[in-house]
């Protein structure tokens, strides 16, 4: 992982085409801060993220006596202010992970350094000392030419093995640790009838973990996001890739993935492993809450790392971003750091079941494996190994990876795919 840095005017415009209407890498506007501001969330109504967030602006508004004007937006909230970056209409906190937040705002100047929040005492503290240093290293995410963070993280997710625990005590006394290891498990598994791995394949982002990971494993954090930023392609020339590329290859000739992975629509086959239907599922920290309502009785969620990581782990920020031109800035960036205080954190992590960013924060004991796994890493790195050039993992990477994980290409075409693509990717954003 490295810092954001600031892309061309012709990387801009293609950041800005996933949306209908454009954007300048502006600068910023005027702030008012004029008693309220406008804050466009990623979480909707009735979701429990929602209503530990909910609680904290009834409190904030209380306390301080500034108004907040919440729109719950749901997942679309960072796409809905691209439109809005260079108008005076643009919300002054929107919130996101890293992986969809950094190329809208960070990558393309549009975010505003976060000093204020940073420096705010929360808790007899100030804000900066409740993230845990080792998250921050590389400076990940401060953009070039600025001192300060543009996110603020207030939670973690990160993808795990995830498995009945009630059905499969075997997995937790002795999870497979090495690829090797991973593969004999799922033989087992098949010679008993089971199935070994459930996945959405129309979900492209899910595909792309199992690349992510096996790369990760191979040649350590920043590996990917390096043979990224190539532009001659020649990057993909290192072993590792096509090796990488390879263990997925195995997952789809071993036939360990649920039948019917490759045509059926999220969320059909997570349902199936909820459902006891397949042992395995690799996915993110929310599956719990996500299939909590549909589970077979007596479901009991654990889960083991990726095999073949080693001693990294995959730790995605989830965090509040303001827009360089937002009016009420240090309002928005009040509210930024009061959401750190630990009753939310703890909320987060006890009625929310997701990880919070705080280290002394509450954990449910459905993510207590994934806390472990995070506390017991001595390097992290994030979704798609921190790749944040715009465009590039929707209109090269994710596709490419999807045709791997659902067979249509092997890994000696995938790898010749990302080096012609990317290439191209590179004459257009350069």
């Amino acid at each position: 992982m490295a810092k954001i840095r600031k892309l061309s005017a012709l990387a801009l415009i293609s950041a800005v085409a996933l949306s209908a209407a454009g954007c300048a890498s502006g600068t910023g506007g005027e702030s008012s801060d004029s008693g309220e501001f406008t804050y466009w969330a990623m979480w909707k109504e009735g979701e429990a993220q929602q209503k530990v967030v909910a609680r904290a602006i009834a409190d904030f508004e209380k306390e301080t006596g500034i108004e907040v004007n919440v729109q719950w937006q749901g997942r679309d909230n960072l796409k809905k202010t691209v439109p809005t970056l260079n108008t005076n209409k643009v919300p002054d906190l929107v919130d996101g992970s890293f992986a969809k937040t950094a190329p809208v705002l960070a990558e393309t100047g549009q975010a505003k350094p976060l000093t204020e929040a940073y420096a705010i005492d929360v808790d007899g503290a100030k804000v900066s000392s409740l993230i845990p240093d080792a998250y921050l290293k590389d400076d990940v995410l401060t953009m070039e030419g600025e001192d300060a963070p543009w996110m603020l993280p207030y939670s973690l997710t990160r993808d795990a093995v995830w498995f009945n625990k009630a059905t499969h005590p075997e997995l937790v006394e002795n999870p497979p640790r090495t690829w090797d290891d991973f593969l004999a498990t799922m033989e087992e598994m098949k010679t008993a009838g089971e199935t070994p791995i459930a996945i959405d394949g129309d979900v492209a982002g899910y595909n792309a973990y199992w690349y992510t990971s096996a790369m990760v494993g191979l040649a350590g954090p920043g590996s990917l996001r390096e043979m990224a930023a190539d532009k001659t392609g020649k990057a993909w020339n290192e072993p590792e890739a096509l090796e990488a590329a390879q263990m997925i290859e195995d997952l789809v000739k071993g036939d360990y993935f649920i039948n019917g992975y490759n045509a059926s629509k999220w969320p059909a086959q997570q349902q199936s492993w909820a459902d006891n239907k397949a042992v395995m599922l690799f996915n993110g920290t929310w599956i719990p809450t996500e299939t909590g309502p549909y589970a077979a009785d007596g479901f009991e969620y654990s889960s083991f790392p990726f095999p073949s990581l080693g001693d990294s782990a995959r730790a995605d920020f989830v965090g509040f971003a303001v827009p360089a031109r937002a009016k009420n800035a240090e309002n928005a960036q009040r509210f930024a750091a009061f959401f750190l205080n630990k009753k939310y954190q703890d909320a987060l992590g006890s009625d929310a079941k997701i990880i919070p960013i705080r280290a002394d924060a509450a954990v449910s004991e459905e993510m207590s494996t994934v806390k472990e796994a995070l506390d017991a890493a001595d390097s992290y790195y994030m979704q798609n190994d921190g790749i944040s050039f715009p465009g590039y993992t929707e209109k090269l990477l994710w596709p490419a990876l999807s045709d791997l994980v659902l067979g249509k290409a092997d890994a000696k075409t995938f790898v010749e795919t990302m080096k012609t693509g990317q290439i191209d990717y590179w004459k257009q954003n350069s």
